[in-house]
């Protein structure tokens, strides 16, 4: 199984960005993983919360192929501990799964046409972060998965 972690909009902090090559390089021992980032959209100030989403979520579908799960990192979502995202990501390779994609959204979230794509959402946390930091955390608890189902001792209980 591979895995993307989809986003809108580039990281501009390099510490972030080391942090996330770190955990990315780190992770490449147990998957197939790339980061996929989508350029922000230009002239947002003339664009409508609702048109910005859509626009997104245009280009958030083309990155998408028909094989792929995807789930939408979103505040909405299910909130699980770091075991049971573990878990959840074994029962997504034990499925035969090709490709588990995980979306970090815009400044005002999902389209709807994302929405209905999309197999599920995940909260990382119940607080906010910024659309940067998301990346950032969701790769260090893809990371710490696999720890987890390594039985690496990465993971501390």
């Amino acid at each position: 199984m591979k895995i993307k972690l989809l986003a809108v909009g580039k990281t501009d902090n390099a510490a972030l960005i080391a942090l996330i090559q770190n955990y990315e390089a780190r992770l490449r021992h147990y998957v197939s993983f790339s980061i996929d980032v989508i350029p922000d959209l230009k002239n947002t100030k003339n664009l409508s919360e609702l048109v910005q989403k859509e626009k997104e979520g245009a280009l958030i579908l083309s990155k998408i192929s028909n094989t792929d799960r995807l789930f939408l990192l979103d505040d909405k979502g299910t909130t699980m501990d770091s075991v049971a995202f573990s878990q959840f990501l074994q029962k997504q390779m034990n499925s035969g799964l090709k490709q588990l994609v995980f979306v970090v959204g815009g400044p005002y979230g999902f389209s709807d046409e994302v929405y209905k794509k999309a197999q599920g959402k995940i909260s990382l946390s119940k607080m906010t972060f910024s659309h940067q930091m998301v990346r950032l955390v969701a790769i260090e608890q893809i990371y710490r998965a696999f720890t987890i189902l390594r039985n690496e001792p990465y993971h501390h209980q």
